[in-house]
């Protein structure tokens, strides 16, 4: 990806923080990072009461890995580059690690000595809040927090404003044949009203009506979370990625019980197709149906439950509100086309194309680029002279 970015009139603040810069945002499953790595970067440029050596081990490590530890993982797919960030021309990186790893991430920040660069990491999360005395009484570092949903739409608008095709919905999607649905641009310049429903562990829903206006109308425990935790009992997978890779070969008609197999038919009266769900996992209560269903069957089911959930509710909230537009966003929608192409089929159907469903290629990052933002304070989304972008995805 490639971009260009610069601050107010390309002048900067009249107060940045010294290299390395970073965000973080601790999630109840994920932490993420997001990290500035600058092209241009000259140890003599920099504050000479820092530690060079260590300001180059942060650089070079951060820079030439891809994976950190066992857990730790740079999304080189997400990358910007060539991006101008107040003077500085560099690349974006996106880094994620499980947040029961935090403990080894502290371990890489007192190796790295990242205290002797800077006293204070910009962060918001619940994390934020939970972690905070490890990280003063582990590496004598202050956790400085920032508000979890105005980082993240901040990072929402900061990324779409650089990056034209940040933005996309699906077009021909079908709930049960996704093969020929289509992927195409959206365009997110004058979003205005919208809904931002923010699926992580659990799901909150924001109603927004401008960069300072907006307020919190709904949400659900029944997230990424649950989705992962079922699963773990259902199918004995591990990760994330192994769920999603079984739901990939399930079939979910094997463990639900669709409209067909109440009427034997489509509902007309209600306008029902004989392919809805009617009650998610009702056919496992017949043994020989529980016997025939594929650990790969009730990961399928445990994805469009949890999904078709979160789009009733995110559907039925923009009904309340008055609000056509509703963008998707956080990690449980990373490497999960599936729920992204329900999500879309679902508030296109049930709403007689009336809502539609977007979605945001950098997914769970957006609390993290807030808190980078936070951290550099640019204020370009605000005053409108912060972005340029010279170029495409």
């Amino acid at each position: 990806m490639l971009c260009g970015v610069w601050g107010a009139s390309g002048a900067k603040p009249s107060r940045v923080e010294s290299m390395p810069w970073f965000g973080m945002d601790i999630g109840g499953s994920l932490a993420k990072l997001v990290y500035f790595e600058p092209a241009d970067f000259n140890l003599e440029d920099e504050d000479t009461e820092l530690e060079p050596e260590a300001l180059y081990k942060i650089h070079h490590y951060l820079r030439c890995n891809t994976a950190y530890g066992s857990t730790g993982i740079r999304d080189v797919h997400l990358e910007v580059r060539q991006v101008t960030v107040l003077g500085h021309r560099g690349s974006l990186h996106f880094i994620r690690f499980p947040t029961t790893s935090m403990s080894r991430f502290l371990d890489m920040v007192k190796e790295k000595r990242l205290s002797s660069l800077a006293d204070t990491i910009h962060a918001t999360g619940g994390g934020a809040y939970k972690f905070e005395r490890d990280f003063k009484e582990i590496v004598n570092m202050s956790l400085q927090k920032h508000d979890e949903l105005s980082c993240l739409l901040r990072g929402i608008h900061f990324m779409d404003r650089i990056l034209p095709n940040e933005c996309y919905y699906y077009r021909n999607t079908d709930a049960f044949n996704s093969e020929d649905s289509e992927r195409v641009p959206y365009d997110f310049r004058d979003p205005y009203p919208y809904l931002a429903v923010n699926i992580g562990s659990g799901v909150s829903i924001l109603a927004v009506y401008s960069q300072d206006n907006f307020k919190r109308v709904g949400g659900t425990s029944l997230g990424g979370g649950t989705f992962l935790g079922l699963c773990c009992l259902l199918t004995g997978c591990e990760t994330f990625e192994e769920a999603i890779e079984l739901a990939s070969q399930g079939d979910s008609t094997k463990v639900d019980k669709s409209v067909r197999d109440i009427y034997g038919r489509d509902y007309n009266r209600f306008g029902l197709p004989g392919s809805v769900v009617a009650s998610s996992f009702c056919s496992m209560s017949i043994k020989e149906k529980r016997d025939a269903a594929s650990k790969k069957d009730l990961a399928r089911a445990t994805l469009v439950t949890i999904t078709n959930n979160i789009g009733s509710i995110a559907r039925m909230t923009a009904l309340n509100e008055g609000i056509e537009r509703i963008v998707f966003v956080g990690n449980f929608l990373r490497v999960n086309p599936i729920s992204m192409k329900l999500l879309s089929y679902a508030m296109d159907f049930w709403s007689k194309g009336s809502l539609k469903a977007l979605f945001l290629q950098h997914e769970g990052y957006f609390g993290a680029v807030g808190a980078f933002l936070e951290l550099i304070g640019y204020d370009g989304d605000r005053n409108g002279n912060g972005a340029v972008c010279n170029g495409v995805v």
